[in-house]
């Protein structure tokens, strides 16, 4: 199949009933292009359980709030369209911000609970923003799948509690975290940082593996864990720690021992660039 590139939301309703009226399963990932290899892991995720791959480029003005990066978030669709072509990527979305929300756009979509821990203190608005593109997301392309990275463990979380709740009838499959060879997460947003402060964003990955040892050890104490990071991100130089925190698996509340899965998520100033990282810490 030739790589589509489509630009209306009419034109991709048209393609994926198409697709569909030949029997052909969709799966979608959505990005906000600037493709590193943990976007393209995730197109051949979608690979694997799709017939047809679909990926979306929007960078969403609803999930940035005041003073946070959207002028700023990087882009270069030429260097993304033969990325997702090298990954096996059939079809790409990319709407203007005014296809996507025309003249007297009125609604949105709000998940409740999961929402207000982790990011959801500090960007209060930012879920309201993904889960609404989201949801417009499913509906211009239609897919059977859908594929999100765990890095952003919470919006994983939230969108599968969204497609639960609205009985889209998707199914959400999660990709692995995908590392630089030194531990980094990688992110579009790596590319803000001096070698300065890339050395000093280490430290985020080391605390979660450290807190990982300490798991597989034996130590239940989610406080132990969280003042371990703390201590070895602060040692750094230009790093603003916004949130360490151990969360249930399933409800992102905070636990103070860990009983059952639990995810040890940050999110870290380094300079003038919020990072994110986690770890599942599980006993199975």
């Amino acid at each position: 199949m030739v790589m589509n590139i489509i630009r209306t939301v009419q034109e991709m309703q048209e393609f994926s009933d198409s697709m569909r009226r030949q029997g052909r399963r969709l799966a979608l990932v959505p990005t906000m292009g600037f493709l590193h290899e943990g976007h393209l892991s995730l197109i051949r995720i979608g690979k694997e359980h799709g017939d047809v791959v679909i990926v979306s480029i929007f960078v969403n003005p609803t999930q940035f709030g005041p003073g946070e990066d959207f002028e700023q978030y990087p882009r270069s669709f030429q260097r993304d369209e033969e990325l997702v072509a090298s990954a096996g990527g059939d079809c790409i979305f990319t709407p203007a911000a005014r296809e996507m929300y025309p003249p007297g756009y009125q609604t949105t979509v709000s998940v409740a609970h999961i929402t207000k821990n982790l990011c959801g203190i500090t960007r209060p608005h930012h879920f309201q923003g993904v889960a609404t593109v989201v949801a417009k997301l499913f509906n211009c392309t239609r897919p059977h799948c859908a594929v999100f990275g765990e890095k952003d463990f919470q919006q994983l979380m939230v969108i599968k509690r969204m497609v639960q709740d609205c009985n889209f009838g998707i199914e959400i499959i999660p990709g692995p975290i995908v590392r630089e060879p030194d531990g980094l997460a990688m992110s579009s947003r790596n590319t803000y940082l001096t070698p300065e402060q890339r050395r000093s964003a280490l430290s985020l990955s080391r605390s979660l593996f450290t807190a990982q040892e300490m798991f597989a050890g034996g130590q239940r104490d989610a406080g132990r864990l969280i003042q371990q990071a703390r201590e070895m991100i602060t040692a750094e130089q230009q790093t603003r720690i916004d949130y360490i925190k151990v969360c249930a698996v399933d409800t992102l509340e905070d636990v103070t021992t860990i009983t059952g899965d639990a995810v040890m998520a940050l999110a870290v100033y380094v300079g003038k660039t919020r990072l994110i990282d986690n770890v599942v810490l599980s006993a199975a």
